[in-house]
């Protein structure tokens, strides 16, 4: 599965016959939603007639490593003033000429990584399937420091005030010395027994860290010392089945001013106060699990059947639908220039107007799927594939 794969915990035994159709019910339920081989719905052909009106050009395009491997991960381009970053399964990253293309440097750091790299202040960070926690220098690769926690890393780091955030598979977050990975904090919440395995990430603004649960919570917590500022439900469960009832607050949220904006598994989209967590507005009828965009007054996203919505910031209202790319498994979306572009699980970029949603432009960049959302730099887009192609492409 794409964006989030079920996980029952250890704890959680179902016995007999009603466990299991429990069981049943609760994977075909999963496969559905995220557009697994139980889903009815089969992707949308894309037309063969289609006419670009604008133009894409790769820039250039190298390979690092091998890609995703075939794992569930979260690996994603970054990209500063000089270099893009990208790292594949095996550990390998490598830094790149953001203009060129050219090879700056390679490390083998020997970590099984599962998220990022994300770049900030010289700093690249990494995390691993087996919790570790790794930094390293953007100029030379060389390792600066690294550290265990306690599970599994699927959430891309963060650097706020001094502090590197991270979250565990298990739902803790710890905050790190960023000068040298010692431990300076540690927020515990458990995950329910029944929960989605998400890839979503929390995000540091100013003095807070935001990070939404599988409870449908969203809690803000002092970025340096770990203190909870407010905790605010975002999303209600509806339904008899636990599998109906089921809602994580799960994508990276957005900031725009005093107010941020989430989405989640089940749990529609909302704006919330960044000052005390009140819940400004909430619309019920999406339910996106891959994250959003935000321009000045409206919000893009791809939802569970990969139709791209735009939102009106102010109240959540539906402003216009695009849904020719049905089912094509969409990462979010990314703003670039006057548009909103997507990429799918053939490899192709899809490039909407921000206005109307109408297909401006597509582009084949690799034969395997765009996973994550690609990074914009300079109007440049930075795409990672799954099979480990990373390329530069141009809107014009």
């Amino acid at each position: 599965m794409r964006k989030l794969s079920l996980l029952l915990l250890a704890g959680v035994l179902l016995t007999g016959c009603a466990g299991l159709d429990t069981l049943r019910d609760a994977y075909e339920g999963i496969g559905e939603y995220f557009g697994g081989k139980d889903n009815a719905e089969p992707p949308r052909e894309l037309a063969d007639e289609f006419e670009n009106k604008l133009k894409l050009s790769v820039l250039w395009d190298a390979t690092v490593g091998k890609g995703y491997d075939g794992q569930y991960l979260n690996l994603v381009p970054a990209a500063d003033e000089s270099a893009v970053y990208a790292a594949d399964r095996r550990g390998e990253i490598q830094a790149r000429n953001r203009l060129s293309g050219d090879k700056l440097w390679s490390v083998e750091t020997e970590l099984a990584i599962s998220a990022g790299p994300v770049v900030d202040g010289g700093k690249l960070l990494v995390g691993s399937s087996n919790a570790e926690v790794a930094a390293y220098n953007t100029a030379d690769g060389a390792l600066l420091w690294k550290t265990t926690v306690s599970s599994e890393i699927l959430a891309l780091p963060r650097i706020g005030r001094g502090v590197v955030v991270v979250r565990g598979s298990d739902g803790h977050l710890i905050g790190l010395d960023e000068n040298n990975g010692a431990t300076l904090w540690t927020y515990e919440r458990g995950t329910p027994a029944l929960s989605v395995r998400s890839l979503g990430s929390p995000l540091v603004v100013e003095d807070l860290v935001i990070d939404g649960y599988a409870s449908g919570k969203l809690v803000a917590l002092n970025v340096k010392d770990g203190k909870l500022a407010w905790e605010a439900t975002v999303a209600l469960p509806h339904g008899r089945s636990e599998i109906e009832r089921l809602v994580d607050v799960d994508s990276v949220p957005v900031v725009r001013g005093d107010t941020l904006y989430v989405s989640g598994y089940q749990g529609g989209v909302a704006a919330v106060s960044l000052k005390d967590g009140e819940v400004l507005w909430r619309q019920e009828k999406i339910s996106s699990y891959s994250g959003l965009a935000a321009s000045r007054r409206q919000l893009f996203l791809s939802d569970a059947s990969s139709d791209v919505w735009q939102l009106d910031m102010r109240d959540g209202g539906d402003l216009w639908k695009q849904d020719e790319l049905h089912q094509r498994k969409l990462t979010a979306p990314v703003l670039v220039k006057n548009y909103a572009v997507v990429g799918d699980f053939e490899g192709y970029l899809h490039v909407l107007s921000q206005d109307d949603g109408s297909l401006q432009a597509r582009l084949q960049v690799d034969d395997s799927a765009i996973r994550e959302a690609p990074v914009v730099y300079d109007d440049v887009l930075y795409v990672y594939s799954a099979d480990g192609k990373l390329s530069a492409v141009s809107v014009e």
